[in-house]
């Protein structure tokens, strides 16, 4: 990817057609459409597949912008789900995901990166992406919850996020109730001028932060 142009936009009604192309016909995993955070179990067992993408169509349809998508010179090529904490049931019925505290946060709860784009660090610059998103849209905290484990393990099943990737971002440990399953966050300070997210940022190489312009409006900057 050292070569490659990357591009980060919020996945709006007008990106729709590139989310699904980078979801493909398995819906991600699985038939799951990025809805798993969202639904109680029964539910999201019952919408699998196709039921399951008309849902994540009607959000983005809707006007949310559920989560950031990474583009590899001009192609969708990464997914990260990020929103506020309580968009997500599956994160308000977990002992071992409840809140830290009663601080309003964001939460970054699932990634998405294309195979021939994953392993290269594509994760690590979603993440820095879905902060700005979060911040920008008013966030203070942005927390994720993933996968702590020396053991190997499927792509598959860390679609979490692993914690190197959480730490290179600049998130912090905050909490562990599982052995595993770490909490993370990532604090935004406010300040009276901010960088402020553009639309979208772009960056050329892996060796640079594709970081958008400050625009002095602004009124946080993520910090870590």
């Amino acid at each position: 990817m050292a070569r490659a142009h990357l591009e980060f936009h919020p996945a709006t009604a007008g990106r729709w057609s590139d989310l699904a192309r980078l979801f493909g016909p398995r819906g991600a995993c699985a038939g799951c459409w990025c809805m798993w955070p969202r639904l109680a179990r029964a539910e999201f067992r019952a919408g699998m597949g196709a039921r399951n993408r008309r849902a994540l169509k009607r959000i983005v349809a809707a006007g949310e912008t559920p989560g950031i998508l990474a583009y590899v010179d001009g192609e969708p090529a990464g997914w990260c789900a990020v929103g506020p904490r309580p968009t997500y049931r599956r994160l308000e019925n977990s002992k071992s995901l409840a809140p830290v505290d009663d601080r309003p946060v964001w939460s970054v709860v699932c990634f998405f990166v294309a195979r021939p784009h994953r392993r290269q660090g594509l994760s690590v610059r979603l993440l820095r992406e879905a902060v700005r998103h979060a911040a920008a849209r008013g966030a203070r905290i942005v927390e994720g919850y993933p996968t702590d484990s020396e053991a190997r393990i499927a792509d598959a099943w860390v679609w979490t996020g692993v914690a190197a990737a959480f730490e290179r971002a600049g998130f912090r440990e905050v909490a562990r109730r599982a052995r595993t399953r770490p909490i993370m966050r990532r604090v935004i300070r406010a300040t009276p001028r901010a960088a402020r997210a553009t639309p979208h940022s772009a960056a050329r190489g892996a060796g640079r932060n594709g970081r958008a312009r400050a625009r002095p409006a602004a009124k946080a900057v993520a910090r870590g």
